[in-house]
C-alpha cells in the first residue's frame, strides 16, 4: 500500500492550505482542490517540497460536474482515497448580526455550499473511499454550531444565523454518516477549529490557520480505536 491519499476541499488558502501541508508534511498524498485553477495552483507550487506528492484537483462544491470530475481524476491516479477533508466554507457577512436581519437567499447561499456541497461531495467520494482499508471523513464545523452553546441563558455565542446553523446541519450530517458507515472502517468526525484568522473572518481571529489545522489533521490521522460520528476540538468532545 502506498502513502495515504488525501482531498482537502477549499484548501488554496487558510486552514485548508495548512491541512495540506500537515498531511504533506506526513506523507500523505494530497489533492489541492480550489475553484480558481490559478490559485490552487500557486497553493501547490507553495507545498511543493513538504514530502507527500501534492497536486492540483479543480473542484467547485456547488458544482456537479466539477465533483464528477474530481471523483474520476482521483481514482484514475490513486484508485482510492483514504482521507476526505470538507474544508470549503463561506459565510454571508464578517460581522455579528441579529437572525431577523438575515435574508433567505444569504440562508441558501451559505447553505449550498456548507451543507449541500458537503453532501455532493461526500456522495461522490465514498465509493473511492471504501476501496481505502481505513478511510477517514472530517468535516470543518465550528463552535458557532454547538446549539447547546447558543441555547445557554448567558451564552456568549454572537450571532452568525446562515453560518452558524450551517455548521449545526453539517454535524447532523456528521453524524448520520457516522451511523450508516459504522460497521465499516470509515469514520467520520466534525470538528471546531477555532478563531482563525482568515478570509472568512476578515482576519480577525486570535488563532492561526496552523493552529486550527491541528485537530483537523488529528482526526484525519486516527487509529481504529479512535471515535466516529462526534464533534471536537483540540481539547475533545464538545457539546452539541
Amino acid at each position: 500500500m502506498t502513502a495515504k491519499v488525501a482531498l482537502v476541499t477549499g484548501a488554496n488558502k487558510g486552514i485548508g492550505l495548512e491541512i495540506a501541508r500537515g498531511l504533506a508534511r506526513l506523507g500523505c498524498g494530497v489533492a489541492v482542490s480550489s475553484r480558481d485553477r490559478t490559485r490552487g495552483q500557486q497553493a501547490v507550487a507553495a507545498l511543493g517540497a513538504e514530502g507527500g506528492e501534492v497536486h492540483y484537483v479543480r473542484l467547485d462544491v456547488t458544482e456537479e460536474s466539477s465533483i464528477a470530475e474530481a471523483a474520476r481524476s482521483i481514482g484514475d491516479r490513486f484508485g482510492r482515497l483514504d482521507i476526505l477533508i470538507n474544508n470549503a466554507g463561506i459565510t454571508d457577512h464578517a460581522e455579528s448580526r441579529p437572525p431577523s436581519e438575515t435574508g433567505v437567499p444569504a440562508m441558501r447561499a451559505v447553505y449550498e455550499t456548507n451543507v449541500f456541497g458537503v453532501v455532493a461531495v461526500t456522495n461522490a467520494m465514498l465509493p473511492l473511499l471504501k476501496r481505502s482499508p481505513a478511510a477517514r471523513i472530517v468535516n470543518l464545523s465550528s463552535g458557532l454550531a454547538s446549539i447547546t452553546g447558543h441555547a445557554a441563558p448567558d451564552s456568549p455565542l454572537p450571532y452568525y444565523l446562515a453560518y452558524g446553523s450551517s455548521k449545526s446541519a453539517l454535524n447532523a450530517i456528521t453524524v448520520q454518516y457516522a451511523r450508516e458507515l459504522r460497521d465499516t472502517a470509515i469514520k467520520v468526525n466534525a470538528c471546531a477549529p477555532g478563531f482563525c484568522a482568515t478570509d472568512l473572518n476578515a482576519h480577525q481571529g486570535h488563532r492561526t490557520p496552523a493552529q486550527g489545522a491541528r485537530v483537523v489533521i488529528d482526526l484525519a490521522m486516527v487509529g481504529e480505536d479512535g471515535p466516529t460520528g462526534g464533534y471536537f476540538d483540540e481539547n475533545g468532545a464538545l457539546p452539541w
